[in-house]
């Protein structure tokens, strides 16, 4: 019983630890995005991405959702995205686009300077995140419109109530209640993950990953990492690589695979959990994600691997 206890506490410190960083960027954004609302900014800025967000068939509304994720963090996304009261609007094809967007392109300041750290250029980094939203989440667009699938309305598994009256005061209650409810979910996120780890799925998807990421060229010792930032994220994978890069063990070959494959799919689990709060399927969130990473890295890999081997037919001296 004791050390249920201490294990509890422990992870309500982590949770909170985590929470205060995130409170840091949410409750700014929060402000900044009722001051826009107050004047007008969401609609222009949602006619700024029109050609975007109808290229994936979401309202323009949700543009500054998007750009809120872009800058930011999937919880201030999701604070922003309910602050605008549209899910009683949206289809799960459309919460489910907008879940790719949100899991392919997050966050990309932080995670893109990463990856910068890492040697793979920001030019590589948005090309790969940006370009790859823009071109999984119109796919999916297309695929569900045309096949009308996930047409049925979008049910959210948590939805902060909406505010009685539109006076600020309502308005500063309604987010102090769920900035309160994001410490709640992050807390139980972190006792999943633990659940999750002692029933073995890690190492459950440690041994399914495994051979597809030496199937895509990745080395032994880029491909454990890689493996560990799909669990954890892609800081902590990218930690644990620039440690193996030290050592020597790893190319700049696998770096960059590896770096480029945790862009596209990193943090599988909480993550993915975040964007079901939405209503969103996983056919769009998980499985097409998944089949997006591992395609658009195959290709570089093959890629790479062409190319290496004419340069070394260029060097090699003519006898």
């Amino acid at each position: 019983m004791k050390s249920v206890l201490s294990v509890v506490l422990t992870l309500l410190k982590e949770a909170a630890k985590v929470y205060w960083v995130l409170l840091k960027v949410m409750v700014p954004a929060l402000v900044i995005v009722k001051g826009l609302e107050m004047i007008g900014g969401v609609a222009l800025l949602g006619d700024i991405l029109s050609p975007m967000m109808q290229w994936v068939g979401l309202p323009n509304e949700l543009g500054l959702v998007w750009a809120t994720l872009m800058l930011t963090n999937i919880y201030t996304g999701l604070i922003v995205y309910f602050n605008l009261e549209l899910t009683q609007t949206l289809s799960v094809a459309h919460v489910t686009v907008l879940g790719v967007l949100a899991l392919l392109s997050h966050s990309l300041p932080v995670e893109g300077a990463v990856a910068k750290n890492m040697g793979v250029s920001w030019r590589v980094t948005l090309a790969l995140r940006f370009g790859g939203a823009v071109i999984l989440g119109g796919a999916l667009h297309f695929l569900y419109s045309s096949m009308n699938w996930l047409q049925q309305p979008a049910s959210s598994l948590w939805r902060p109530d909406a505010p009685v009256d539109d006076s600020l005061v309502s308005w500063a209650l309604g987010q102090i209640e769920t900035l309160a409810w994001i410490y709640v979910i992050i807390f139980a996120l972190m006792v999943l993950l633990r659940v999750l780890r002692a029933i073995g799925i890690e190492r459950m998807m440690h041994t399914l990953l495994y051979p597809v990421l030496r199937w895509l060229g990745i080395g032994k010792d880029a491909a454990n990492v890689a493996v560990i930032g799909v669990v954890l994220g892609l800081t902590f994978g990218a930690g644990l690589l620039i440690k193996e890069a030290q050592s020597g063990r790893l190319s700049q070959r696998d770096i960059f695979l590896t770096i480029g494959f945790l862009g596209l799919f990193h943090s599988v689990i909480e993550d993915t959990m975040l964007i079901l709060l939405m209503g969103a399927d996983l056919s769009g969130i998980l499985w097409a994600r998944l089949v997006f990473a591992l395609v658009v890295i195959g290709a570089l890999a093959r890629w790479s691997y062409v190319t290496r081997k004419l340069n070394d037919r260029q060097e090699t001296p003519q006898t």
